[in-house]
């Protein structure tokens, strides 16, 4: 953007609106100008995406100054907000960025993002754990589209949800307690999975085929019918595995319609089904290497957004999980039957005015599970189904973000209710962000959480496991403080927390032959660092490529509690350090190589066991891996070739589980604008 004084007024020249790849006018590839524009404008204009003549001048004012707009909106609030305005650190992860990538799932792609810990049990995130800021995988909300579908059951389930690669435009990931942003269930932060709405691709289909007998298809149709944007995506993926029983079989089908309507608003419609079969080799005791899990989740939502100054946001949503659970696979041995429910509705009401934006909402949400071990026992048995329980939570959010000179201020309180809980609790959140130019940003933000224990806590006891049904909710309070610094060259961010946890859900036990038993730990500190550097030297010297980049991250935390001298199953096994290097760059002309290093060190101990003898607690090593993709690209057509662990490393994100090493694969698709 350039700009130059004119009467007291200043000219705005966008040239880029933005180097992320869904940004209208970097995807159009206009030069747009817009002129005479006033300052109070920019401050009280409304936050949504903004759009682009498709007219340009080539006229070039003289002597201005070319600046970057960070006009990305993210929902890192109730209702979406540009990233330069946000006080809270927001990893956006772009289509671009995803198509760059050597993976196969999303769980794949975030273990590149070294704030995140992805504890895997198979390949290709047949089931991953995953967890910000040292939470566990139940502290970590997970929303597609807005949509809360954390699963009450157990985190293990979260990510079993009906998304392809090619659905997605980006991953919004919220670091640090986020009740008032995404609800009760963002204890340790949240992430957001925002899919496509427009219909600039109308088909893309993708082929690809691997090492362990992998193969996938993936195709995803759009167009246009009147005031409609309709999609339909399908996907398919199966291996037979790395090792004995880790073979996996998982379906993916979406559709996506969106009712355009006057003055931008709109109503979206989503309907998905995922199916998943994998072999569990060991993922929950070692003792039996036969487990096997079948799941399938049918999900479907309605959310609108109405008006402009003043706007109403209405959502109605619907998620069912089933899950049948073998100890021996295809045996009787151990069998767990389980059916969860999730029936919420929310309202949003956001009003922009001179004096800033304002948003008021309420959630009302059910959670059921019906099970043949989780809940209360039924007067009368449904088929597989014995035991029962529900609960409703409520939560009432008022927020005002004000926007002046070089100041954002944004304070709020979510109003909670549970009926697993006495009384009415309140979670305050207060952020301030300072901007004296458009490339430095300096913020802090203070913050109150909860969570709600999982039925799995609740209720979940077996030969191995001992169940609390009185636990207490969670409560988390936080302090960030962080600086943000972007040009065209070069990014760098930084940012230090504390977290303080009390009444932490966890499972802990005296001895390796002790049952695990779930309880609340009296208090959890976290103490933490998170830094980013991304360099793009193409804008300086356009011989080495426009896309070249190095970005290198670097996330360290401590967490200290006190078990009693008992053996931890999540606290005191958290990621302590990680750093991740990604370089991407071009080899000739349209071949292009993406390269992916990460090293990491766990705290904590696990029981490791080699071919069935117990070898005793072993502390977990630290390891390091290099993946590499190579993409060619010719007209429509593009060809890829995934080269993940390159020197085989060996090596365990949780015990018990060794991670597949070297994987080759690879694939074709073809694009249709």
């Amino acid at each position: 953007m350039k700009r130059k004084r004119i009467n007291g007024c200043k000219v705005f020249r966008f040239k880029r609106f933005s180097r992320k790849s869904y940004s209208a006018f970097n995807s159009m590839h206009k030069i747009v100008n817009i002129g005479v524009v006033m300052s109070c404008t920019l401050i009280f204009a409304h936050v949504t995406s903004t759009s682009a003549q498709t007219s340009a001048t080539a006229q070039q004012p003289a002597k201005m100054l070319e600046e970057e707009l960070e006009e990305v909106t993210v929902t890192a609030s109730r209702t979406e907000t540009p990233v330069s305005q946000s006080a809270k650190l927001v990893t956006v992860i772009t289509k671009a960025q995803i198509e760059k990538a050597p993976v196969q799932s999303i769980q794949d792609l975030l273990v590149y993002a070294a704030n995140i810990d992805i504890i895997q049990r198979g390949g290709h995130g047949v089931q991953a754990d995953i967890s910000i800021r040292g939470g566990s995988a139940d502290q970590t909300a997970v929303l597609l589209n807005g949509i809360n579908l954390t699963s009450p059951h157990t985190g293990h389930y979260n990510f079993d949800i009906p998304i392809s690669l090619s659905d997605i435009e980006r991953i919004e990931i919220v670091h640090g307690p986020s009740a008032l942003i995404y609800g009760s269930g963002a204890f340790s932060g949240g992430i957001n999975i925002i899919t496509k709405k427009e219909t600039d691709t109308r088909f893309y289909a993708r082929a690809e085929a691997g090492m362990h007998a992998l193969y996938g298809i993936e195709a995803r149709g759009a167009a246009t019918a009147g005031r409609t944007c309709n999609s339909l995506s399908v996907s398919r993926q199966k291996s037979d595995g790395y090792i004995a029983n880790s073979d996996y079989d998982i379906c993916n089908l979406l559709w996506q319609t969106r009712l355009k309507m006057k003055e931008k608003s709109y109503l979206d419609f989503q309907l998905g089904y995922n199916n998943k079969k994998y072999g569990a080799n060991t993922f929950y005791s070692a003792a039996y290497p036969n487990q096997y899990e079948r799941l399938s989740t049918w999900m479907g939502s309605v959310k609108g957004s109405f008006g402009n100054l003043f706007k109403i946001i209405p959502i109605l949503y619907w998620d069912r999980h089933y899950d049948r659970f073998d100890l021996i696979k295809d045996t009787e041995t151990g069998r767990n039957y389980h059916r969860g429910d999730i029936y919420g509705a929310n309202l949003i009401f956001q009003y922009t005015s001179r004096l800033g934006i304002t948003n008021l909402g309420g959630e009302l949400r059910r959670e059921e599970i019906s099970s043949s071990n989780l809940g209360l026992p039924m007067t009368q048995a449904h088929g597989h189904y014995t035991r029962y329980d529900e609960r409703t939570n409520t939560s009432i959010t008022l927020e005002h973000t004000a926007n002046w000179e070089h100041f954002v201020a944004s304070a709020g309180v979510m109003m909670n209710h549970n009926t697993i809980q006495q009384g009415l609790h309140f979670y305050p959140s207060v952020s301030l962000a300072y901007r004296p130019d458009n490339a430095l940003k300096v913020y802090a933000t203070w913050s109150r959480s909860t969570r709600m224990p999982t039925f799995t806590d609740l209720y979940y006891t077996t030969e191995t496991h001992l169940a609390n049904e009185k636990l207490k909710s969670e409560r988390s309070e936080s302090v960030d403080l962080g600086v943000k610094y972007n040009r065209p060259f070069v990014s760098v961010s930084l940012v230090g927390y504390l977290m303080w946890g009390r009444n932490i859900i966890d499972w802990v036990r005296a001895s390796g032959d002790a049952k695990w038993e779930s309880w609340n730990l009296t208090e959890l500190d976290k103490q933490g660092a998170e830094a980013g550097l991304t360099l793009r030297p193409g804008n300086k010297w356009p011989s080495l490529g426009e896309t070249t980049a190095l970005t290198v991250s670097y996330a360290r935390m401590n967490q200290t509690c006190n078990t009693g001298g008992l053996e931890s199953r999540y606290s005191l096994n958290y990621l302590r350090d990680k750093c991740t290097v990604q370089l991407h760059h071009a080899i000739f002309k349209e071949l292009s190589a993406n390269w992916y290093f990460r090293v990491q060190k766990r705290m904590g101990i696990f029981r490791r066991y080699e071919k069935g003898v117990d070898m005793g607690l072993q502390p977990y090593p630290a390891f390091s891996t290099a993946d590499l993709k190579l993409n060619y690209k010719l007209r429509q057509w593009s060809l890829h070739l995934d080269l993940n662990n390159l020197y085989d490393t060996y090596y365990y994100d949780t015990g018990n589980v060794p991670q597949a090493g070297f994987w080759l694969t690879g694939g074709i698709g073809y694009t249709l604008p």
